[in-house]
């Protein structure tokens, strides 16, 4: 086993103050022919919080975190970061541990789900990068998915007791429901070698976040943040929809777990926290959401225990059905994603 000499945090990006949005916004979506009025749209979500997403911060913390936690258990790997869309963008970070000497590197993607904007998306950011940067570039092997590691389900299962816990009067009289972001259908079933692995992956961990808090009831799972033309199908049911839908049905209180995000990301505190609550104020619903993992200990302990699956063959952990995904994406894992034009490429 060939060893490494760095850990890479891989991450989305996000602005930093109210210039930033804009420019931001165009590195998600170039080569996307997405209208400037669209994007205006999006910016006023990152404007509500002051133009500033918290995800850059969070990253920030996680190293913090995870260093910590790396000299707790001896593992002696310096950490960098590099972002998809923003700075530090992976280029800059990569070029910084070639001029440390850096050969090999151990990529963690804040993404726990395969699909292509998930998986297949992060592994050509770090190539494109890895070519700007050219001969001296670090080799880069990205971590394996991780939606039902221990780690990962018991921080959401901790987080899911709080939240039903803060709606006052509800005991265990809630529907729960566990959100992720909305994909293209056409991009859902090119997910996994065999197709379909996102929604199977997001019901996996769902299943067994719901087992680990004893729901006894039939929970849900809805989507946030679809964008693209309508005629496009995305995956459904919206979040808002459903909680219309419970609503109508006699439902009095809901639990919204974000199981499809390891940090607030803009998605989680605008679309669940602005306007899926509004929702529910709207249907007379009492609605709790549920933290992300962040700097849980046990999320922080989870990523040192993929490190040390690939450091020293340590034996991967993985809790129901579907097992501990493959080191290494096999070849067409997760589809090419969607078109672009030429000049994007």
């Amino acid at each position: 086993m060939a060893p490494y000499d760095a850990f890479l945090l891989v991450s989305f990006g996000g602005p930093e103050g109210p210039a930033d949005v804009m420019p931001f916004l165009q590195n998600v979506t170039a080569g996307r022919n997405i209208p400037l009025e669209r994007l205006e749209q999006v910016a006023e979500h990152y404007h509500h919080f002051g133009g500033v997403s918290p995800i850059n911060q969070q990253c920030r913390d996680l190293i913090a975190a995870v260093e910590k936690d790396f000299a707790a258990r001896g593992v002696a790997l310096p950490v960098y970061w590099g972002n998809r869309n923003w700075d530090p963008y992976l280029a800059s970070t990569l070029a910084e541990m070639a001029d440390a000497g850096v050969g090999r590197a151990l990529a963690f993607v804040t993404s726990a789900y395969s699909s292509f904007s998930s998986c297949r998306q992060y592994l050509s950011d770090i190539a494109r990068a890895r070519e700007q940067v050219g001969e001296r570039a670090p080799r880069v092997d990205k971590i394996r998915q991780y939606f039902n590691h221990p780690g990962f389900i018991a921080s959401f299962a901790a987080a899911a007791t709080d939240a039903a816990r803060s709606v006052d009067g509800a005991g265990d009289d809630f529907d729960l429901i566990f959100t992720a972001h909305s994909i293209p259908v056409s991009m859902a079933d090119a997910s996994g070698p065999a197709g379909g692995a996102y929604q199977a992956q997001l019901a996996d961990a769902a299943r067994l976040v719901a087992a680990e808090i004893g729901y006894q009831r039939p929970w849900h799972l809805a989507y946030s943040s679809r964008s693209g033309p309508p005629s496009q199908p995305w995956l459904e049911p919206d979040i808002n929809d459903l909680l219309a839908q419970l609503a109508a049905a006699g439902s009095r209180s809901v639990v919204v777990v974000p199981i499809g995000f390891v940090s607030d990301h803009m998605e989680v505190k605008f679309d669940l926290d602005v306007e899926a609550a509004q929702t529910a104020r709207q249907l007379g619903l009492a609605f709790a959401r549920a933290a992300t993992p962040g700097t849980d200990p046990r999320f922080v302990s989870m990523i040192t225990d993929l490190v040390c699956e690939r450091l020293d063959g340590t034996a991967p952990l993985a809790l129901g059905a579907l097992g501990a995904g493959p080191d290494d994406c096999p070849v067409g894992c997760c589809g090419a994603g969607p078109a672009r034009p030429p000049a994007a490429r």
